[in-house]
């Protein structure tokens, strides 16, 4: 038989039970344009071994405008996922205009921060030049036509941020031919300028292409660092 101050010392050892364990952290990935949830399996993956539960949605989104996509396909998921809880988010590209376009609609109350990669946070060029061609809709669909820097595009009409957010641009392209008509450094989709948007906490240029961001090391440690502490490390 275990004496008191034992038992006692014991159950300091073992810690709470698990009832009373803290509740992983969660963490919603959004994938880009053209992508699907397997592009962002190397950011889970390694904010599951931080700690945290994720949540990788999928949605098509070379099939939809961006309105739709929000509020039929990732919305619904969401609340599947997290329910009213909180949740942090980790967004590349178009990802990053779903969550800020839910957002402006006031269907996040609970977000948590935010991390961006490459995010059209101010239109692309790219879209500008050549979004009207046929082939372009043919390849991107409805919603890429709506990432462009004019009046008739989504980005222009969303607000400022209503979260801790942290963005990191890219300063690598492997097409130059989208980067012959972006303005200043880009990725290759995005101009480094363009990604910034009102109310961020914190902005990050790293060496990096558009399309491989979310698999970048680097970027993956600044992404969990941004998570854990509100702000990216120098």
């Amino acid at each position: 038989m275990f004496r008191p101050a034992t038992l006692l010392t014991l159950l300091l050892l073992l810690g709470p039970p698990a009832a009373a364990a803290q509740e992983a952290e969660t963490v919603v990935l959004l994938h880009g344009l053209i992508r699907s949830p397997s592009s962002m399996g190397r950011m889970e993956r390694a904010l599951q071994e931080a700690g945290y539960r994720t949540c990788n949605i999928g949605y098509p989104s070379r099939r939809h405008r961006i309105e739709v996509l929000a509020d039929e396909y990732v919305l619904p998921e969401i609340r599947r996922c997290v329910g009213d809880g909180k949740a942090h988010f980790v967004t590349h590209s178009m990802g990053g205009i779903l969550v800020r376009y839910l957002a402006d609609q006031g269907e996040l109350p609970n977000a948590g921060r935010v991390v961006m990669l490459g995010p059209p946070n101010r239109g692309s060029e790219v879209v500008d030049a050549i979004g009207d061609g046929g082939l372009f809709e043919l390849v991107n669909g409805p919603a890429g036509r709506q990432l462009g820097t004019d009046s008739t595009s989504v980005p222009p009409h969303l607000g400022p941020a209503p979260f801790e957010l942290g963005v990191i641009a890219g300063t690598r392209s492997i097409n130059w031919i989208n980067s012959w008509v972006i303005d200043g450094p880009d990725d290759g989709k995005v101009a480094v300028e363009r990604t910034r948007v009102d109310g961020m906490s914190d902005f990050l240029v790293v060496p990096s292409t558009h399309t491989f961001m979310m698999r970048n090391r680097g970027v993956i440690r600044q992404t969990i660092t941004f998570l854990r502490e509100g702000r990216f490390a120098r």
